[in-house]
């Protein structure tokens, strides 16, 4: 029997599972097939979620693994528990670990949140969307201990997860207040891009931007540079509340 042009030789094919496995110290069925079919794309996913998640950036380890632990959780993702045992090896606890997931909860919940302030606020004036929304958060970081940083980062990156651009924008203008460096706002909500999904990610950075184009936040000279570019792709615009 021949083999397809794209197709790899069964050596190739295990050369390729080694050095998957070498570099990650596990294998996923997605690595094998695109050993087999599409090595090409392998290697360039390979790259991507390397320089994704793999290689350090501006945030700490277990800040950056608290991140992923928030996602996954949102999204209720089990394929990647290896992020369990990183945040762990890197200092984090198992009641941060808690933590994550109760964020995650809250950001799923928040329709519920804003649910009281639409139909209840005229019999309690003083529910107010965005401090009930907050004060729910900084009761869990009084009891957990948790920063007001890694509570910000993390948020950005579910809420980016699970399309929330409401409170997205809140916790960028929050963590902006809080003067969390714009590096590290970018590099959480990036995590958002392989479990929630690219389109999510793309339409995340728009919130940002036009957040910063509107004047919202006061951003850095670089930031604001590219919140008044042309970016509005080929359909001419891009509006992720439309």
């Amino acid at each position: 029997m021949t083999h397809e042009k794209n197709v790899a030789t069964a050596a190739d094919f295990a050369k390729r599972l080694e050095e998957i496995k070498a570099k990650r110290g596990y294998l996923m069925p997605h690595h094998g097939l695109l050993a087999l079919t599409a090595p090409e794309l392998l290697a360039g996913y390979d790259a991507c979620y390397s320089a994704l998640t793999l290689n350090q950036r501006q945030l700490q380890t277990v800040e950056k693994e608290f991140i992923w632990l928030g996602i996954l959780a949102a999204r209720e993702e089990y394929l990647a528990t290896q992020h369990v045992t990183k945040f762990l090896d890197a200092g984090g606890s198992a009641i941060e670990v808690k933590t994550a997931a109760q964020l995650a909860a809250i950001a799923r919940g928040t329709d519920s949140l804003t649910f009281a302030v639409q139909y209840w606020h005229d019999q309690v004036p003083e529910i107010d969307g965005s401090s009930f929304y907050l004060d729910t958060l900084l009761k869990l970081t009084d009891e957990t201990g948790i920063t007001l940083s890694r509570l910000h980062l993390a948020m950005i990156a579910i809420h980016t997860s699970l399309q929330n651009w409401l409170e997205l924008k809140w916790h960028i203008a929050w963590a902006y207040d809080e003067e969390i460096s714009e590096e590290h706002i970018a590099e959480a909500m990036s995590y958002s891009m392989f479990t929630g999904s690219i389109p999510f990610f793309i339409e995340g950075c728009e919130v940002w931007r036009s957040m910063i184009a509107d004047g919202e936040v006061k951003a850095s000279e670089a930031f604001h540079l590219w919140a008044t570019i042309d970016q509005s792709g080929p359909s001419g615009s891009l509006n992720p509340d439309g």
